[in-house]
């Protein structure tokens, strides 16, 4: 499961496994999880989030955009 970035805590990644969906991003902090699809950005799941904390991760998946797209492109392919 490549870890493409860490901020502020957040570790932002992808499993290896999931080569069938479009490319996402998941995000982490402690037990809080979310899933974010890359083209268009949009959030695709969220546990434990509170509704700051998902425009935060918004902003820094829009951010970072570009680099999540190319390292999926890169790990599948």
């Amino acid at each position: 499961m490549p870890t493409v970035l860490r901020h502020q805590g957040y570790r932002f990644y992808f499993y290896s496994h999931e080569p069938n969906e479009p490319p996402h991003i998941h995000v982490d902090l402690g037990d809080k999880s979310g899933k974010f699809w890359l083209s268009p950005v949009a959030l695709a799941r969220n546990v434990g989030y509170n509704a700051r904390e998902l425009g935060e991760l918004l902003k820094l998946v829009f951010a970072h955009q570009q680099k999540f797209q190319k390292a999926w492109h890169e790990h599948f392919g």
